[in-house]
């Protein structure tokens, strides 16, 4: 679904954010992608994404590149940034029908997509009001359903549990679960590593721009936390003084 290959992004200035990553997101898979803040994360969702233009690599999504068909790969695509990019000024069903009519979807299909994952995610009753009037988590919610509207086969997201409350947090993740139960998958980054470790059936870890471990969960953690794992091959390592 997802093939990452020698991916490596380097900024003005010289910083090389993502040196040579690569990885694979399977049908199915829910994979969690996690490391310290300006680890690579972010400049690796957004490459993916297509928001950034990166130097060396093969990035594809369903075998199709993401530099040589960007249309065709964001339409298989939903990506949801750590802060939801809305437009307050009109109501959520509003930006809901915004969204399906940028991806053609018919008024039975938006209707009933709509519907069902405004039920899961408990925000049915608020649709009709301004976006502007939305907690962080409501907004949240709406990006979630504004990314279904179209049956995306990935859905990429960043720290999707940022600024959710516990219930709003148990909703995205069902709704997260049922997604990947049905053949999609999810590739997303995350600082909640308890999360991580119950949710993922693999993990991915990056420290400066580097893989430094990847695959199954299980494997990845062995017989200690997701926690205790990450904290020992994240560890900077001092010299004696």
């Amino acid at each position: 679904m997802l093939q990452i290959q020698n991916l490596t992004k380097t900024y003005p200035g010289g910083k090389t954010a993502v040196k040579n990553l690569s990885l694979t997101v399977e049908n199915g898979d829910l994979y969690g992608f996690i490391g310290h803040n300006g680890a690579g994360k972010t400049t690796t969702i957004k490459s993916v994404v297509g928001l950034l233009p990166f130097d060396s690599g093969n990035i594809t999504i369903d075998g199709h590149s993401v530099t040589a068909e960007p249309l065709l790969c964001k339409s298989m695509i939903a990506y949801i940034p750590d802060t939801p990019e809305l437009y307050d000024s009109i109501t959520g069903m509003q930006y809901l029908n915004f969204v399906a009519d940028i991806y053609k979807v018919s008024k039975e299909d938006r209707s009933q997509r709509i519907e069902k994952y405004a039920r899961m995610l408990e925000i049915a009753g608020d649709l009709n009001n301004q976006i502007a009037s939305f907690s962080h988590g409501m907004k949240q919610k709406l990006s979630f359903i504004a990314a279904f509207v179209h049956e995306p086969k990935l859905l990429i997201l960043d720290e999707p549990f940022v600024g959710l409350d516990p219930r709003a947090a148990f909703s995205v993740k069902t709704v997260m679960k049922e997604f990947c139960d049905q053949g999609n998958a999810i590739y997303f980054s995350t600082h909640v590593l308890e999360v991580a470790e119950k949710l993922c059936n693999k993990i991915a870890i990056i420290k400066n721009g580097e893989l430094i471990a990847s695959g199954d969960t299980q494997s990845v953690k062995g017989n200690q936390s997701l926690e205790e794992v990450f904290l020992e091959l994240t560890e900077e390592k001092r010299e004696d003084k």
